[in-house]
């Protein structure tokens, strides 16, 4: 079956599930499907492939899900503030992604986890496998014999995400501006005592929400500022807005509520820190954009 992705609907049978897919033959029979796509997906249509990496427990490939959702064909820029992990006080602000037609840039601190992704993995991983929290901990770690629990499984079934959608940039142009990004990061010399983590990284001008900032500005928006992601998403909600018509953009946002699951606690929204973001949120409540 390779890395072919199946479409049909998730079914369970004596406690079994397996995958029905359009033609009617059963897919992913005796496999291991995560338990948290069974209490959010059970009997609805998705996509199944399988993932290099492979589960602890059965040695097999593990199987991501997604829903089966009709994808347009125009050009979307999405971005992205995600709640807050309670459990990790790394994450006390949030965080910021962005998506260019589906693909996801995300920047971060550890040179590893600035890539772009494709959409489901960003959003639906199972938590299984090196993705998985330690059974132990409950969190990321790293135990005796080198098994890795990185507690990276899918960021909809860890938090809640806010999304700003934006239609009619020029997809091509601000793709170039993140691959640049990614390039330099990926040939920054690394600290040999540090090699795990990105050098440069800095909450002032070099983290997840400043390079997705940058990146926006270099592309023609103005007066973009912030450097914590929930004051840099409504921001740029607030200063896009003000600029959609000399951009030629239409904008649109809605949320990912958050698909509960026990590996994780609810997530929660961050304050806002900067006293014109919280005017500003209050003049977008006004006209309905938040």
């Amino acid at each position: 079956m390779g890395n072919e992705i199946i479409k049909g609907v998730l079914s369970e049978s004596d406690g079994k599930p397996f995958i029905i897919g359009k033609n009617g033959m059963k897919y992913f029979e005796n496999r291991m499907i995560w338990s948290g796509y069974l209490t959010h997906w059970l009997n609805k249509n998705i996509c199944a492939r399988t993932l290099p990496q492979t589960d602890y427990e059965t040695g097999n490939p593990i199987i991501i899900l997604w829903p089966d959702v009709q994808k347009t064909a125009e050009p979307i820029v999405e971005f992205y503030y995600n709640e807050r992990l309670v459990k990790y006080p790394a994450s006390l602000f949030g965080h910021n992604a962005i998506s260019i037609n589906g693909g996801i840039y995300n920047f971060s601190h550890l040179i590893n986890e600035n890539e772009m992704m494709t959409s489901e993995e960003y959003f639906y991983r199972p938590a299984l496998g090196e993705f998985a929290p330690s059974p132990q901990s409950g969190k990321f770690e790293i135990l005796e014999e080198g098994r890795v629990y990185y507690d990276k499984f899918g960021r909809n079934f860890m938090r809640t995400i806010h999304v700003f959608r934006i239609k009619g940039m020029d997809t091509e142009k601000l793709s170039s501006i993140y691959n640049h990004e990614l390039d330099v990061i990926h040939n920054t010399p690394v600290n040999p005592k540090t090699p795990e983590k990105y050098k440069d990284f800095s909450i002032f001008n070099r983290s997840c929400s400043t390079i997705i900032r940058d990146g926006l500005i270099k592309y023609g928006f103005k007066n973009l500022k912030g450097i914590l992601p929930r004051d840099l998403f409504v921001n740029v909600i607030y200063n896009m807005n003000k600029q959609k018509v000399v951009m030629d953009v239409e904008l649109e946002l809605c949320t990912m509520p958050q698909l509960k699951v026990p590996e994780a606690p609810k997530s929660v929204v961050t304050p806002l820190m900067s006293l014109k973001n919280r005017k500003r949120y209050k003049a977008l409540e006004k006209i309905g954009l938040v």
